[in-house]
């Protein structure tokens, strides 16, 4: 199911944004430093897409902008601060899943899309087969670099569950984008499952 569509501001980055995850931000180059004062003025998110092939910054004028993936999650800025090297910091929060439609870039060089929000995912239990991903989630979320993010976790919500773990647990980006663009909680757990089992190196299930 798809909801409405709109046009927001784009920020490509290497990091995937789950819904209701926590995103700092060190921001330098004039495009977002003008998009982050446009959105708080408005009220208003941007969009988080993980790049495919090229680079966060724009080294130089020329530059093209990167290929990113066509699935995305908006930020609300939810604080900001001036950090002591001069740079903008900002913390966002996850919220809505998009697929892009189509994009332009501005002449400041930041990219625009218009994008479809994606239907919320339904709720979702969890199976007694999950209990090894909320342990492991339980111990991650009690890190003290993880307790600075302040991530607020429903344990007995599937979705909660596999969106955090998906975006704590040390996994290449293109693989939590996998995990971003399930759009079942169920399903996001199960490749959890598979993925937790391939780190701690267990031996496949064989089956005759």
């Amino acid at each position: 199911m798809v909801l409405e569509c709109q046009e927001i501001a784009l920020f490509p980055l290497r990091t995937v944004l789950f819904p209701a995850g926590t995103l700092p931000l060190r921001i330098f180059e004039t495009r977002y430093l003008d998009m982050v004062r446009r959105c708080t003025r408005l009220n208003e998110p941007f969009g988080v897409v993980l790049i495919r092939q090229g680079v966060e910054a724009r080294a130089q004028r020329d530059d093209g902008q990167p290929e990113v993936f066509s699935v995305g999650t908006t930020a609300a800025i939810a604080d900001f601060n001036q950090l002591s090297d001069g740079m903008l910091g900002i913390v966002c929060k996850g919220e809505r899943k998009f697929r892009i439609v189509s994009t332009r870039e501005q002449p400041d060089h930041l990219l625009l899309a218009q994008v479809q929000f994606l239907a919320d995912e339904p709720a979702a239990g969890l199976s007694p087969d999950d209990q090894a991903l909320v342990d492991i989630l339980g111990e991650l979320v009690m890190h003290p670099m993880v307790q600075k993010l302040g991530l607020q976790v429903d344990f007995e919500d599937g979705r909660s569950v596999s969106w955090r773990l998906a975006e704590l647990l040390p996994i290449e980006p293109e693989i939590k984008q996998s995990l971003l663009q399930m759009q079942s909680a169920r399903e996001r757990l199960a490749e959890l499952r598979r993925l937790v089992s391939k780190l701690r190196g267990d031996p496949p299930v064989r089956s005759f």
